[in-house]
């Protein structure tokens, strides 16, 4: 069987790809012939033997996830160890993390530029899923190009590696910043031109493309989606062209004024970090054998400043936003594509998303109340 071909475990036996794909649901395809059926049930009804054990249990995942004090690590460690247990989702970073994120579950220091250490948290603790939410952000990026490519594509490359070494199925998120200004922008669809124009959405680009290679390549089980803006409440911004999304939220409740480094028309894609987190679950639980792609876009809404501000309005009337355009922000949101086409993650896995901007806007402002009265800050 060709090592880029998926395929499809049934009885115990592997299947290529050249059946259909309603084999995935279906051992029809599968049935005998006559003259087969009576010569096995003839077998059988002449064997004293017992019948044979049922196949142990599937054991659960082991999970190690890179770069797991950003925005996203903390949350879907969280979902993940919900399913799959605590002790089977491991957090890394370079970070100290603060108390109860050691006591919520396994943490370990991991630098994705030390190879060595990397493969021996792989080996030592058994990992099979590899998540890895290792980079520098879009507009941190262009002020630290060398940094960037270092983390972005140098530790890229290790887990890739290690992910092939080790048979791991790798998970690398990909962004809006993986397009540029000739891409197709409303909407953007999965396979397009991209040609992006930071260093941000050049390493995304490379990481789709090598993840893409090796599965065809060498059968490396690559899984890839490209992230809206996510929106959150628990993490502070941390220098994505979209944190504004975030920080007007903080600052509607503290001061009643938000200063936006984007024009008020700017529209971009967006999503609750919740529903980001179950995306990335859910592919990462679906069979091969329903994946087309190995990259998929994924949308929740589509929002500009003045919308998200207007939607504020409606529970807090005294918002004020004025606008100071930052010019490389600006420049970057104006490449990005207006909205994402993600038919093929809903066709192919079943991707829906449960907020819209209304949904959205209603529960961070609830979070975010709850969150300074607990720290004891003002509430606007």
């Amino acid at each position: 069987m060709h090592v880029g071909q998926r395929c499809l475990c049934v009885l115990g036996q592997l299947w290529p790809e050249s059946f259909s794909r309603s084999s995935c649901w279906s051992h029809r395809s599968f049935s005998s012939s006559p003259n087969q059926r009576s010569r096995w049930s003839s077998q059988e009804s002449s064997s004293s033997s017992p019948p044979p054990p049922p196949p142990p249990p599937q054991e659960n995942p082991r999970v190690l996830i890179t770069g797991g004090l950003g925005q996203l690590g903390v949350g879907l460690a969280e979902m993940l160890r919900k399913q799959y247990g605590a002790n089977n989702v491991i957090l890394s970073d370079i970070k100290k993390p603060p108390p109860h994120i050691c006591a919520n579950g396994p943490f370990v220091y991991a630098d994705v530029l030390d190879y060595k250490h990397l493969r021996e948290l792989v080996v030592n603790n058994r990992i099979t899923w590899l998540v890895h939410y290792s980079a520098l952000l879009s507009a941190v990026g262009e002020a630290n190009m060398a940094l960037a490519r270092k983390i972005n594509i140098t530790g890229l490359h290790n887990v890739l590696d290690l992910s092939l070494e080790n048979s791991l199925r790798l998970f690398v998120p990909s962004t809006i910043g993986a397009f540029g200004p000739s891409s197709p922008r409303d909407p953007a669809p999965d396979l397009c031109v991209q040609r992006p124009r930071t260093i941000y959405g050049v390493s995304k680009v490379h990481g789709e493309l090598m993840g893409e290679y090796l599965h065809h390549k060498y059968g490396l089980d690559f899984r890839c989606l490209r992230y809206p803006g996510v929106i959150s409440v628990n993490t502070t911004p941390g220098g994505g062209t979209t944190d504004y999304a975030i920080q007007i939220f903080h600052d509607a409740l503290s001061t009643g004024h938000h200063e936006c480094y984007l024009r008020p028309d700017t529209r971009l894609p967006m999503m609750h970090i919740s529903d980001c987190h179950r995306a990335t679950v859910e592919f990462m639980q679906a069979p091969e054998c329903q994946l087309s792609l190995r990259t998929y876009n994924i949308a929740a809404m589509s929002f500009t400043p003045e919308e998200v501000a207007q939607e504020i309005r409606k529970h807090l009337p005294h918002l004020k936003v004025t606008y100071n355009p930052d010019s490389i922000r600006q420049t970057i949101a104006d490449s990005w594509p207006v909205r994402f086409d993600d038919s093929n993650a809903r066709r192919d896995w079943g991707w829906a998303p449960a907020f819209g901007l209304e949904e959205l806007v209603s529960d961070m402002l609830h979070s975010i109340r709850v969150k300074r009265t607990n720290e004891g800050l003002p509430v606007s």
